[in-house]
């Protein structure tokens, strides 16, 4: 074990980099030290921990399973040092430099509704819209993610707040002239592929255990790491996509696709926003949430209306 008194804070801020950025180069102009000096530090932790961390492969800086279990480890003890040395001041929007990292499906409405507000309201203000990511409470929790979105299929963990959203009906999306149109049934539903985003249990696996306790099977044609790719390969495609308004909002217009009611019983869904507990106060945390929180609620109501008359009438069970 490393005595602590031997560890220069440095040497960490210098490996999160590395890690972060894959190249001594980069990280370099990151930290705003020659690439020798970063070559310099990281081969001290190498010294200190007893192992090579990073290793050049192919030309590009690949980290060592030891390096993948100690980043994790490291980011969230650097962020609590940061806020412990950086005095305390009053958010004010228009003179912040501040970033924000949020962790929401990528909507290409709400996208680009958020960036709009915050660039209007604080044009100093930097956003990183990050993947949702498999440990995503524990990231929230570790206040390395200042907000994030997923469904409330689960009891909330400890440590965290959360801001439900009102219940969100499903609709099954298709181009324009989409032969299952004028068929649809059961039974279209079932035989024509399916588009599968890849998201949280509540948004994918309901519908999955739901279409497998009726007995049935659906095809899946396509899976896909966002919601934001499946408009434009509904529009030249027969596949169909299921899910609800909110992620389709202005690509139906864009794309021509129309909406029906899905001709299978499916759950309903209900998301939350949620945020470390204990920067539930922090007037910047407050801010950006409710920058969000309202952009949501908007686009949520364009889908709804968007979907017109289409959805009401869209029934041939």
């Amino acid at each position: 074990m490393t005595p602590l008194h031997r560890l220069d804070l440095n040497l960490l801020v210098t490996f999160e980099a590395l890690m972060d950025e894959g190249s001594v180069a980069k990280a370099a102009d990151r930290l705003n030290k020659t690439p020798s000096a970063v070559s310099h530090a990281l081969a001290r932790l190498r010294e200190q921990v007893g192992d090579p961390l990073m290793v050049k492969v192919g030309g590009k800086m690949q980290p060592s399973p030891f390096a993948e279990t100690l980043i994790e480890d490291v980011r969230p003890i650097l962020r609590s040092i940061q806020r412990v040395v950086t005095p305390p001041e009053p958010f004010d929007p228009v003179t912040s430099t501040r970033t924000f990292r949020i962790a929401v499906p990528a909507i290409t409405a709400l996208i680009a509704e958020v960036f709009a507000r915050i660039n209007k309201a604080a044009p100093g203000v930097a956003l990183e819209w990050v993947n949702l990511g498999p440990h995503l409470y524990d990231a929230v929790a570790n206040e390395e993610i200042d907000l994030a979105l997923l469904g409330a299929d689960k009891p909330l963990p400890e440590g965290l707040m959360e801001q439900k959203m009102p219940t969100l009906q499903r609709f099954t999306y298709m181009r324009a002239g989409h032969p299952a149109a004028e068929t649809w049934n059961k039974q279209a539903w079932l035989d024509w592929p399916h588009v599968m985003v890849g998201m949280s249990n509540a948004a994918r696996q309901t519908v999955e255990d739901r279409v497998a306790r009726d007995g049935m099977d659906r095809r899946i044609g396509a899976h896909l790491p966002e919601f934001s790719g499946v408009a434009p390969l509904l529009a030249r495609t027969n596949m169909l996509g299921t899910t609800v308004p909110l992620f389709m909002a202005d690509d139906m217009k864009t794309y021509g696709l129309i909406a029906k009611r899905p001709p299978v019983d499916l759950p309903d869904i209900t998301f939350r926003f949620f945020w470390s507990a204990r920067l539930s106060q922090d007037p910047g945390g407050k801010w950006l949430r409710s920058i969000v929180i309202e952009a949501y609620d908007r686009i949520n109501e364009k889908a709804l209306i968007a979907l017109g008359t289409d959805a009401s009438k869209a029934v041939d069970r």
